[in-house]
């Protein structure tokens, strides 16, 4: 009989899963659950924009109005982003998870019955805090469960994002053609309201704390339960090393110790990570968000044509998401985004120079363009770089300030992009809008780090605790 491997702490753990060659059973299950929530998030911000049309029609809302509406979620996101990290890092991963979908529940289901403007952007708070609290965690999670080898298929959450997106205006075109009338949007925001239910379920019954996350708070028994409960490992607790007995006394980690993330090697991580967050997130909601309503200037005032050309435009959404993990894996996270970033500057800049000066099949291409090019780089790697950039400790941290800095350009983009298009037009405002890519594409120039090139943050963390524990050891 083989001698099963024994753990000590967080890095053993790390190096179990890292082992492994590939996802498989109850993990893969678990793994998908995870993303559920993320598709969750995009499905409730697409059920807002499908029918933004209809809604403003029927409450007669002024320009202002939309803005806050389109900008609440994200803003709530602000706060809620670090907020969810920080209770990840105190209760375990999977808790705020589980509370994000009852806040989703409870937002969906207000907006779709609400009488006036007010109800709805109440709705829209609470979607707002489900959604920040849901993103920061989920793709700490991910990262935990993911062997390092595998890092590149946390970009895959870039697909699901367009996949929820599509999905939500199929329904609205099925709505539509059931003639809902200009109630549409109420069916189209309260269906999100299933779904969070179904996932409610079924990360209840299905989802497994992080082992990573039980070894680092020195619950090694529970970790080791939880590496057979989701991969089938097979390990014992082996606790004859000193770090295995300072780990339970660890000081936990909370919003003091943020400044961890600005400092040393972490720094550099911190902007890179902040900036293709803040970039990728104010062009998506700048100029994606609003694909209907462009749709509506391409393909005319026909509510199913824009439909339609939006749900084309998204497949191309899906198509740069899964190729992001592919380039993910080849070029690294950071020259990804960097091309990406590229691509889209030079889209903003032939969208906003040909606006209604070329034919339809040119202005269809560049939306194409900027999609493609914003769904395979910076758009997937947004997320996916913070959660492969800090150890284990301070991954919820990261990950939920880096969430923060992005939602500040989802309001940007959501709130400025209505202002600026009723006073200078689409044309300009692309063109305005084409510094954000340019000053992304800058820094991922300058900073060289790549979490797909370098060793694992848990690894050599895991290294520095247990030459700490030895040192502390040797002092008692």
């Amino acid at each position: 009989m083989a001698q099963r491997p024994s753990v000590k702490g967080v890095a053993d753990v790390v190096a179990l899963i890292d082992g492994l060659g590939k996802i498989t059973g109850r993990a893969q299950i678990i793994w998908f659950l995870v993303f559920g929530g993320l598709f969750l998030d995009a499905y409730s911000n697409a059920a807002l924009s499908a029918g933004l049309g209809p809604m403003t029609t029927q409450m007669e809302l002024t320009s202002t109005q939309v803005s806050i509406l389109t900008a609440t979620a994200p803003a709530l996101a602000i706060i809620f982003n670090p907020l969810g990290g920080w209770l990840a890092t105190r209760i375990g991963r999977v808790p705020p998870l589980l509370i994000a979908k009852a806040f989703a529940i409870a937002g969906a289901l207000l907006a779709a019955f609400a009488g006036d403007f007010t109800v709805v952007w109440l709705g829209r708070v609470l979607v707002g805090v489900a959604y920040g609290i849901d993103f920061a965690v989920a793709m700490a999670l991910l990262a935990e469960y993911t062997p390092a080898k595998l890092g590149g298929r946390l970009n895959l959450w870039q697909a699901v994002w367009y996949v929820a997106t599509t999905s939500n205006l199929a329904l609205a075109l099925l709505f539509f053609n059931l003639d809902v009338g200009s109630d549409i949007w109420r069916w189209s925001v309260g269906s999100a309201a299933v779904f969070a239910v179904a996932l409610l379920l079924s990360q209840a019954l299905m989802l497994k704390e992080s082992p990573t996350w039980l070894a680092g708070k020195g619950r090694l028994d529970e970790s080791v339960t939880n590496l057979d409960r989701i991969y089938g490992i097979k390990a014992v607790v082996d606790r004859s090393d000193p770090m295995t007995r300072t780990a339970a006394e660890a000081p936990v980690v909370g919003f003091r110790q943020t400044g961890l993330l600005f400092k040393g090697e972490y720094l550099p991580r911190t902007i890179l990570s902040s900036v293709i967050s803040l970039g990728q997130s104010m062009q998506y909601f700048a100029v994606g968000w609003y694909l209907p309503l462009i749709s509506l200037t391409i393909f005319g005032e026909s509510f199913e044509k824009a439909t339609i050309g939006s749900m084309v435009f998204n497949a191309f959404g899906i198509a740069g998401g899964l190729l992001s993990a592919f380039f993910g894996r080849r070029l690294g996270l950071r020259l990804s985004s960097a091309a990406g970033f590229a691509g889209v500057f030079v889209a903003l800049v032939a969208m906003g120079l040909t606006f209604e000066k070329v034919p339809m099949a040119v202005a269809f291409l560049l939306p194409v363009l900027f999609i493609l090019c914003h769904s395979a780089g910076p758009g997937a790697n947004g997320k996916s770089i913070a959660a492969l950039s800090y150890s284990s400790d301070v991954r919820a941290l990261g990950t939920g300030v880096t969430g923060m800095v992005g939602s500040f350009g989802s309001v940007a983009g959501l709130y400025v992009f209505p202002q600026i298009k009723d006073s200078l037009g689409l044309a300009d405002t692309f063109l305005t809008l084409s510094v954000v890519p340019l000053l992304g594409l800058i820094t991922c120039l300058v900073i060289k780090w790549d979490p797909m090139r370098a060793a694992s943050p848990d690894g050599v963390a895991g290294q520095n605790r247990d030459a700490t524990a030895a040192l502390s050891a040797t002092a008692r």
